[in-house]
């Protein structure tokens, strides 16, 4: 496999708390630093692929579940903070 070499930078992305809990937990159980994951998901995205195999899916449900994410797809761009 041929590997790119890159330069990253550092970033203060803010993101919703139970969300940013699930993205850690499945950062850990796919082995990966949450930033990894996070530039696995946006590529794939990119070229609107998914992803996720089922498996890595039904692990996402569970932690949504433990971390009390309700968030789905349909709330993207419609969330606003306490306080507004």
């Amino acid at each position: 496999m041929n590997r790119k070499l890159i330069e990253r930078t550092q970033t203060g992305v803010r993101l919703e708390k139970s969300l940013l809990k699930v993205l850690k937990g499945l950062a850990e159980y796919c082995e990966l630093s949450l930033g990894d994951l996070l530039e696995g998901i946006v590529l794939h995205s990119f070229e609107s692929k998914p992803p996720f195999s089922d498996a890595t899916r039904q692990a996402i449900e569970n932690l949504k579940q433990v971390y009390g994410c309700n968030l789905t797809a349909a709330d993207s761009h419609q969330l606003r903070e306490a306080g507004e």
